[in-house]
């Protein structure tokens, strides 16, 4: 049995994540609130990882590795990615360059202004991106051991070399480089793949409320018991945050019925805008109406402003810009697949689909009208064959 792609209780969890971004942040930008003293942005961002891996290797992993199946990916990754990206370093640039403002998280300087557009920056929320982008490129390595295990096992050992020595290093956080995070994705797509191959197992009722309960213990628990566990980075926290995905991705009563939930996957939806965009527009709000109203009050209207603005934002940048790119790639591939296709080859398709039109408008089946059928773009050239991505947002990572 095939699992559909989309899995609404994980749009849920990345709405949640995004919200305790958000209110990690307000500390920052509100500095009298009491909410400084209790964040939990970085279980929310290793959240993040974990849930990237996981959709990485459940949406690609039993794919056929190709070299058009690779750019399909990295194309549609970065759609998915950069144009909301470089939006959001453009405003916080814009910002950082108005010295009366005194903006919280500046980008300063020429070089770092590059250093972000190039997915080399870690100003603010920022530094999470370059990770991101370099797993990406890093995975169709792991892709292949997804799809040919044994010839690829030694690769697979190597990886599992790498993951101990880097746990072992405890390389710090949050870092830049894809090496400091490394457990977080890896272990993600490890139960992203078992997700796809273990289809027969229905968690309980029981098992839902246990989901919910670790998710809590999670975001908390180096608030309840600080001498526990100071840092959180390492493979401990990595290997916890994959098995909250594992689990939340089984939507699993109780937590399905929470996670699922129509206002929460709304801001599962918002959530990459909601994540980039909500200290510069919190900023602005205080900045605009710090001294009409009190600061509780203000809060509540520069969440609510935030919220709004990541809205507008994923509805009029990161949704359109996806699927621009997205259909301009598909019209370069199969521009390239007609060019490599003898005529007579496509006269033969175009032949082929009038008849099969015709058949449908009268009623008949290929069985009845002979074994003539429309071809596929294997017979067009099974090396280019195009796989569609119509930016189907069910498919967000």
């Amino acid at each position: 049995m095939s699992r559909p792609d989309y899995i609404p209780s994980l749009d849920g969890l990345r709405g949640i994540a995004a919200l305790l971004v958000v209110q990690a942040h307000i500390g920052l930008i509100f500095p009298n609130t009491a909410l400084r003293d209790m964040t939990m942005g970085s279980e929310a961002v290793g959240l993040f990882f974990a849930l990237s891996g996981f959709l990485m290797a459940h949406l690609y992993g039993s794919r056929p590795v190709t070299k058009e199946t690779v750019l399909d990916f990295l194309v549609s990754r970065f759609a998915r990615i950069y144009p909301v990206y470089l939006a959001a370093v453009l405003l916080v640039a814009m910002l950082s360059g108005m010295r009366s403002l005194n903006f919280v998280q500046p980008i300063i300087g020429g070089t770092e202004f590059l250093r972000h557009v190039f997915l080399l920056g870690s100003s603010g929320v920022f530094w999470s991106i370059p990770p991101e982008i370099q797993f990406y490129l890093f995975f169709p390595i792991l892709w292949l051991c997804l799809t040919r295990p044994q010839r690829y096992s030694g690769v697979i050992v190597g990886l599992a070399v790498l993951l101990v020595v880097d746990g072992l290093l405890e390389l710090p956080g949050p870092g830049i480089l894809l090496l400091s995070k490394f457990p977080y994705f890896l272990f993600g797509a490890l139960a992203g793949a078992m997700h796809s191959c273990w289809d027969r197992w229905r968690p309980s009722a029981s098992t839902g409320a246990f989901t919910l309960f670790l998710l809590a213990a999670f975001f908390v628990y180096r608030h309840v018991l600080p001498g526990f566990s100071p840092e959180f980075w390492s493979l401990q926290s990595a290997a916890a945050a994959a098995v909250i995905v594992a689990l939340v991705a089984r939507q699993p009563p109780i937590a399905a019925d929470v996670l699922a939930a129509a206002p929460v996957r709304f801001f599962g939806a918002i959530s990459f805008s909601l994540y980039l965009f909500h200290v510069p527009i919190m900023f602005l709000v205080r900045r605009a109406f710090e001294a009409l109203m009190p600061e509780p009050v203000l809060i509540a209207v520069a969440l609510a402003v935030a919220v709004g603005g990541a809205w507008f934002l994923h509805e009029t940048i990161e949704v359109p810009s996806r699927r621009l790119l997205v259909t301009l790639w598909q019209h370069r591939r199969w521009r390239l697949v007609s060019r490599d296709t003898p005529a007579a080859g496509i006269e033969r398709a175009i032949l082929d689909l009038q008849a099969a039109e015709k058949r449908l408008l009268d009623g008949t089946t290929p069985a009845t009208t002979g074994k003539q059928q429309i071809p596929t773009t294997s017979e067009l050239g099974a090396d280019h064959a195009v796989i569609q991505d119509n930016g189907d947002e069910k498919l967000r990572a």
